[in-house]
């Protein structure tokens, strides 16, 4: 007999269908109840639960390139449910067997106390008699996400793509569907609408996320998928409907393909889906609420300690002892609390195709390495160092002691990218390697931060024990976050912000273990502050590491603008302090001074856009953190196109949420300097005027009792 699984959970609405043929159908999952009348009994076939494709198997419907009407997925029936609850809140696993493979498919829904987002994946176990060959199975899959309101999807929909780039990172557009291609003219086409990411860079042109409005029915669904490597979703239309499936890599897309043997089992990419009613605000409220929630406990996001890093705007990865003391000094008088050194520790000259050994150069520190990390300690910082341990570089020594089972290999060859090998994870021998110099450096050297970048792209995998070079790359991701989480219980304390040329691996499978994420190499301070304003719509502010490099060469408003872009999110002090004139050094101590009087409201505050999403071509941008009784918020004045940028301009935020009410605001830094605003409490608008281009404030705002 025909039922329905009805949940209601932390303000999200889930309706699962079982037919009478035991299929299995997701009919609803969002913020709003379920309204029966919105799906047809033609639609219901196409409200699939999960979809799976095996080789040699059948595919139905007019697919083009998309997943959807999978075989076995199609003819899969109900094979029971469990409905439990663990620490983290409700828990709800569907099983779907396949009666002539053998096969048997677990959709897990992950719920989160007071959270309205879920995690999802899907488990496959082989309890046939024959090897399969898995080419696609999604971890989400939800059909109707357009089904609420009565306007056209073309009309109703705001689809909010998050596109990245080295340097270019969180430019975030928003685009109804129509303009990406994907129009209503018929009930179900070959276009799809796809994000997908090949490579170990997760956010190489993507960051792994996305949002869709509704604008008509006031309700947005958010996703996430929580991988360090290749992923795939994409959006289709059938049965007059819009489909969303969220995946990892795929065979089609990225060249992933798994063979399971009797026997065996998988686990699909992890994906977080949440929906919120609102706007895109509201829904990255519950999606910073869950980052948070789903995150390694550790006081580093907590007590949100100052790094100075002596490589943006400073020494460029040649540092020496003789380099570093003077700016030691000066890093520890304006207050920073850890010193990082950057790149070219272990090597006397040219060094970016020989690392791999990770030992001092005796060249650049003629007294030791520890010499200066005690130095550092001595001026009541933490001492920190730069690694890049995923490579080897080509020409290194340490390659001796390798083979080529350490290695990336394709068609018989090592992966070569910009003069580095690809060190495989999977390979325990790596792995050793890898945690002898993470112990190296924390007791014999006494380091408590670690830089850890990562400057390759590694491509589509490694065919070395693997069904596909998808297959061992996916093998190797899950290997390398396995031994992250050793080291960091090993060294509970440690300090590793994830770095890949910036934020080219900004994705929730690193950052649900490391603490800091750097969000660009961004060398343009103004251009950095579309990046630094839109990072909270990617990761929690209190691990956005934003850099403030103030210019040997700059004046008293370019050092304002650097400390602004930094003091909401995550310091990452740099620039050449000890060579600042006394006063615009005054100005860095200032920013951090104040910085250390909110940095502990930071990591409970949601962010929001009174102007909406920034993007480079913005001449105003602002972002505001929300916290318990205050708001912050960053105003800057990137340029002017009208060629009046050197005369004070104004701008208005809209800040409704305290309209009618009595609040207090201040420009909090810089103190006594040019601009003005001007506060309405009736209208709930604050007027600021910046007195030119490549300025910036920050304005704190508190609500009177």
């Amino acid at each position: 007999m025909a039922q329905n699984l009805v949940i209601v959970e932390n303000g999200l609405h889930l309706v699962i269908e079982i037919t009478d043929q035991l299929d299995v159908r997701l009919l609803h999952f969002g913020s709003t109840p379920y309204q029966a009348s919105f799906i047809e009994e033609r639609q219901r076939p196409g409200f699939r639960l999960m979809e799976l494709q095996l080789t040699g198997e059948d595919r139905d419907e007019y697919h083009g390139r998309t997943h959807r009407a999978s075989y076995p997925g199609l003819r899969m029936k109900y094979g029971g449910h469990e409905d439990t609850r663990n620490s983290m809140g409700r828990k709800l696993a569907i099983t779907l067997d396949d009666s002539e493979t053998g096969l048997k498919a677990t959709q897990h829904f992950q719920f989160f106390d007071g959270i309205g987002m879920l995690r999802s994946w899907v488990e496959l176990v082989h309890e046939g008699k024959e090897p399969v060959g898995v080419e696609y199975v999604s971890s989400f899959a939800l059909t109707g996400i357009d089904k609420e309101g009565v306007l056209s999807r073309d009309e109703k929909l705001r689809l909010y793509i998050p596109h990245t780039g080295w340097q270019s990172e969180l430019q975030w557009r928003a685009y109804r569907l129509p303009e990406l291609g994907l129009s209503h003219v018929t009930d179900r086409s070959s276009k799809r609408i796809a994000c997908s990411n090949t490579g170990s860079w997760s956010a190489a042109e993507h960051i792994p996320m996305a949002v869709l409005e509704n604008e008509e029915a006031g309700n947005t669904l958010v996703w996430q998928i929580e991988h360090n490597g290749s992923w795939h979703w994409e959006m289709f239309d059938q049965f007059d409907y819009v489909t969303l499936l969220i995946s990892g890599p795929t065979e089609h897309d990225n060249q992933w393909w798994k063979q399971l043997q009797p026997g065996e089992s998988f686990s699909s990419i992890p994906v977080a889906v949440g929906a919120a009613n609102g706007g895109f605000e509201q829904a990255i409220g519950e999606l910073t609420r869950y980052r948070r929630a789903i995150r390694r406990p550790n006081e580093d996001n907590r007590k949100l300690q100052i790094i100075f890093n002596d490589y943006m705007n400073c020494l460029w990865g040649s540092p020496t002892t003789a380099k570093l003391l003077p700016l030691i000094d000066a890093a520890s008088e304006v207050g920073c609390e850890y010193f990082c050194i950057d790149a070219g520790w272990y090597a006397p000259g040219e060094w970016w195709s020989g690392v791999g050994e990770w030992l001092p150069s005796e060249e650049r520190f003629p007294e030791g390495i520890k010499y200066v990390l005690d130095y550092i300690r001595g001026k009541g910082m933490v001492p920190g160092l730069w690694l890049e341990l995923e490579v080897m570089g080509i020409h290194s020594p340490k390659l001796k002691d390798t083979d080529d089972s350490w290695f990336f290999m394709r068609h018989g060859k090592r992966v070569t990218d910009r003069s580095r090998y690809q060190l495989d994870y999977s390979n325990p021998k790596v792995a050793a390697y890898a945690t002898e110099v993470i112990r190296r450096l924390v007791e014999d050297y006494g380091v408590g931060y670690i830089k850890m970048d990562y400057n390759i792209n590694a491509g589509i995998g490694t065919e070395r024990e693997s069904d596909s070079f998808g297959d061992g790359l996916l093998r190797h991701n899950r290997a390398y976050l396995a031994w992250l989480d050793g080291i960091f219980a090993k060294y509970p304390a440690l300090v590793i912000e994830n770095c890949s040329s910036g934020g080219m691996r900004m994705d929730y499978a690193m950052l649900s273990r490391h603490s800091i994420q750097s969000t660009s190499d961004q060398e343009n301070y103004v251009n950095y502050a579309a990046i630094a304003a839109a990072a909270p719509a990617a990761l929690t502010p209190e691990q956005a590491a934003v850099w403030s490099y103030p210019l040997q060469e700059g004046d008293d408003e370019e050092v304002v603008f650097n400390m602004v872009n930094a003091l909401l999110l995550r310091v990452h002090q740099s620039g050449h302090l000890a060579e600042l004139s006394p006063r615009r050094k005054e100005l860095v101590k200032e920013g951090l001074d104040y910085y250390k009087t909110i940095r502990s409201e930071i990591p409970e505050a949601l962010p929001f856009w009174p102007w909406g999403l920034p993007t480079q071509q913005d001449e105003w941008i602002a972002m505001g953190l929300r916290a318990d009784g205050r708001q912050f918020i960053a105003v800057w004045r990137t340029r002017d196109a009208d060629g009046n940028g050197d005369q004070p301009a104004a701008r208005v935020l809209d800040l409704p949420d305290l309209r009618g009410k009595q609040v207090d605001v201040q420009c909090a830094y810089p103190l006594n300097f040019p601009g003005e605003h001007t506060w309405n409490s009736e209208s709930g608008k604050l007027e600021v005027t910046l007195p030119a281009a490549r300025t910036a404030r920050l304005f704190e705002i508190q609500l009177e009792e």
